[in-house]
């Protein structure tokens, strides 16, 4: 049978090398902490009442669990959960769409980097952005990562404007 013109080897070197990402302890607090804030979302949205207690339980039950920072997952994940009415609004002001018009995925990065940027003022603005980013780019869609930056951007200035001046 002769070769598809369509799949050189060069295609198949590209398409068979896993990439590999650089997943630090806060990295994987986060990456976990979106995994709940995801199923939180879809609890929600389907009417159940979500627990961020048994949540986080069947987080932990994953192996690679001990390898993440549970302390800033704890903070993160409660954190947006507790926080969750004004986060969104704090979103709101910056969309030019209906909030439920996002993917679940989105939101939940654009809550985790809205949490950080107002709640948790030990991380710069520039690493709660940037990490937010970086999860959308992991588990959003092609652009949204493009999205959540513009979105937290502006929040940012409004809520961490004496940070950005300092940095400028």
């Amino acid at each position: 049978m002769p070769p598809s013109p369509y799949l050189t080897e060069q295609h198949k070197l590209v398409s068979s090398t896993q990439v590999k990402r650089s997943l630090t302890p806060r990295r994987r607090a986060r990456e976990y902490a979106l995994q709940g804030i995801y199923q939180w979302l879809m609890m929600t949205k389907s009417g159940g009442l979500p627990t961020t207690h048994l949540i986080a339980k069947q987080l932990g039950e994953d192996p690679a669990f001990i390898k993440a920072q549970y302390e800033l997952f704890e903070s993160v994940f409660e954190g947006v959960c507790q926080h969750v009415e004004q986060l969104q609004s704090e979103i709101m002001e910056f969309l030019d769409r209906p909030i439920e018009e996002l993917s679940p995925i989105e939101l939940g990065c654009m809550m985790i980097g809205a949490y950080e940027l107002k709640y948790d003022l030990a991380t710069p603005y520039k690493v709660a952005i940037n990490e937010a980013v970086e999860l959308t780019k992991t588990f959003g869609g092609t652009d949204g990562h493009k999205y959540v930056n513009g979105v937290l951007d502006q929040i940012a200035q409004k809520v961490r404007s004496q940070e950005i001046a300092a940095d400028r």
